[in-house]
């Protein structure tokens, strides 16, 4: 009994030591020179540790603790391995960590079999997890997508505006359908500045080392149990952690290859631990993914270049500021004596002679395809003052613009590829929105036109001074193309062969049924006046009875809108709501194949009832 008696009092010695340490785990520097790391106290603490490096203070030291306001997702395997009593019992802790929860924690959940899916967003209510929780069945295909499960949390959480950031993963076997790699889901855990707390059901299938390898590199704790009867007391070993747990940021003062002491000081006593600055983060093999600058520049030395760098920038901008501004007034009062202007527009054209003569390459190449021409027709018809050659350049540049602006972002080849595409075809869409435009605006004048035309004829005037009362009292488009052919006329061009280039050019076909009009009154003879009334008469009931059919078609136009537009909101709502769910769609060869069979159906479609609802009369 004596022996039995000093034992334990050893052991309490030993142990109350113990019991107030102060732990510092998961020192991260690979966001370098930010540092992460954990402070793990034996009891709950309220307020921030103070941290210190190599003796100095930290000033801009963050952090935040795991049980106060954090978001947790919990990612249950659902594999075939857990039917039975397994599911059951890992539903039940996780019901019994979600109702002992903090009222500010947010719970998400995860379950991966075969594939992972995420069941919904971040809530505080206990009662949405546990609806969540209950509805959870074993998957009927075989696989565990561990990896992928921790990428889709990951993903979730780095999407939440809390500072907390948890995932506590239940498993009791190993990765075997994943598409994605241990880096992969430790990456993804870092970019969310979310801690991993694996917990292992011990069974012949289940490996520890991944699991392990997750807690260690995401500043979280590997947990085992028994047996899925013994998850319950685990889940709430790891809900007391949370609250004696938390996660310090800040930016270090130390050099790549420097070695630093860290001490945290809490209520609960101190901790003390070694951190080293890898090298590598000095000669370029390793740097911070969001930098723009070579690493060298984070040196004293460039630092100190960069610094003189901008201020011999600053001051030569004054300098410019200053001459510009005497220079100036010199020389607008000497540019009326010595042609400054004309000096200023030969060497501005000079400096357009590049673009000129690439403009030119372009049309001796391309000059002669049926396509130009048809392509400097439509800039006509939309009033655009660009010749082919700029259009084209114009809308290569738009396009290497956007896919280069998505490929400086990170985007996917597909994104990229498709930003290409968009950007040449938009300034063909606007030319084509603004030809259709004054096309219909055209045709809306040309009743009154004619009507203008008529009442001058019989007034005794010609018809070169009807168009240009036209010209003098419409408004644009019509009165531009009327000057246009006074222009050309006045020239010495036939007026049969100017209204007929005018008309091809409106494309216009009632305003060339009157040309046509005009052409067979003056070879047969007769009243114009009264023919141009007619035409102006025919042309006014032809736009009522389109009119008409317009109005009539307008529900299945609108039928035809929301049919093509519908799947493209959906799509784009559920991928902002959750989007792990839509991920195969995205990521997956069978979900392109859908993808490109859903737009040939769609194209289809949408032909057909643009084919019911069209008419021509």
């Amino acid at each position: 009994m004596r022996r039995l008696s000093l034992a334990a009092l050893v052991a309490l010695a030993f142990a109350a030591p113990a019991a107030g340490a102060v732990q510092i785990s998961g020192l991260d520097t690979s966001a370098y020179p930010q540092v992460r790391l954990s402070v793990v106290a034996s009891q709950p603490l309220s307020t921030l540790p103070a941290l210190t490096e190599d003796g100095q203070p930290v000033t801009d030291l963050s952090g935040v603790n795991l049980s106060n306001g954090a978001s947790v997702v919990l990612a249950i395997d659902r594999s075939e391995s857990m039917a039975g009593a397994s599911i059951r019992n890992a539903v039940a802790a996780a019901r019994a960590f979600v109702d002992q929860k903090p009222s500010a924690d947010r719970i998400a959940v995860v379950t991966f079999g075969h594939h992972a899916v995420s069941l919904g967003g971040f809530s505080p209510a206990a009662a949405d997890a546990d609806s969540i929780l209950n509805g959870i069945a074993v998957d009927s295909k075989p696989g565990t997508a561990l990896f992928d499960a921790v990428v889709a949390s990951a993903q979730q959480l780095g999407k939440n505006g809390t500072a907390g950031r948890v995932i506590i993963l239940l498993t009791d076997g190993h990765d075997v359908s994943s598409t994605a790699t241990l880096a992969d889901a430790v990456a993804a855990a870092r970019t969310a500045h979310a801690a991993i707390y694996p917990v292992a059901i011990a069974s012949h299938d289940f490996d520890p080392v991944p699991l392990q390898q997750l807690a260690l590199q995401t500043n979280g704790t590997y947990h085992r149990a028994t047996s899925s009867a013994a998850l319950r007391s685990v889940y709430v070993s790891i809900a007391d952690e949370l609250a004696r747990t938390w996660q310090l940021n800040y930016v270090t003062a130390a050099r790549p290859g420097d070695h630093v002491t860290l001490v945290t000081a809490t209520r609960n006593g101190n901790a003390r631990t070694s951190l080293t600055i890898p090298a590598s983060y000095g000669n370029g093999s390793q740097s911070d993914p969001n930098s723009l600058l070579p690493s060298p520049m984070y040196s004293t030395g460039g630092t100190v270049a960069f610094a003189l760098l901008i201020g011999m920038l600053v001051l030569l901008a004054g300098l410019f500021v200053i001459i510009g501004a005497r220079g100036s007034w010199v020389k607008n009062r000497l540019a009326p004596h010595i042609g400054e202007r004309e000096r200023r527009l030969m060497r501005r054209k000079e400096r357009l002679s590049l673009l000129a003569a690439l403009y030119k390459a372009t049309e001796s190449a391309f000059g002669s395809w049926r396509r130009w021409a048809s392509l400097q027709r439509m800039l006509e018809r939309a009033d655009v003052p660009l010749r082919p050659a700029e259009f084209i350049w114009a809308s290569v540049g738009l396009g290497f613009l956007l896919g280069m602006l998505a490929a400086v972002v990170g985007a996917s080849p597909f994104v990229i590829l498709g930003l290409l595409a968009l950007g040449g075809a938009l300034p063909y869409g606007f030319v084509s929105f603004r030809v259709k435009r004054r096309a219909r605006a055209f045709e809306d004048q040309l009743p009154e036109i004619l009507t203008t035309i008529a009442a001058t004829l019989k007034a005794g005037h010609s018809f070169k001074q009807g168009m240009q009362a036209v010209v003098d009292e419409a408004h644009p488009p019509a009165s531009e193309e009327l000057h246009r052919v006074l222009t050309e006329t006045g020239l010495g061009r036939p007026m049969d062969d100017a209204l007929t280039e005018m008309a091809d050019r409106t494309g216009s076909e009632n305003f060339q049924f009157a040309i046509t009009a005009v052409t067979i009154q003056r070879q047969v003879g007769g009243s114009l006046a009264g023919l141009f009334e007619m035409v102006a008469d025919t042309v006014r009931q032809r736009q009522q009875f389109a009119r008409k059919i317009r109005g009539l078609t307008a529900m299945g136009r609108m039928s035809a809108y929301v049919l093509i537009g519908l799947p493209f909101f959906i799509a784009l709502a559920i991928t902002v709501m959750n989007p792990s769910y839509m991920r195969p769609l995205y990521a997956t060869s069978a979900g392109h194949m859908l993808i490109l069979i859903g737009l040939v159906m769609m194209t289809v479609g949408s032909l057909i009832i643009h084919k019911i609802v069209s008419f021509k009369g």
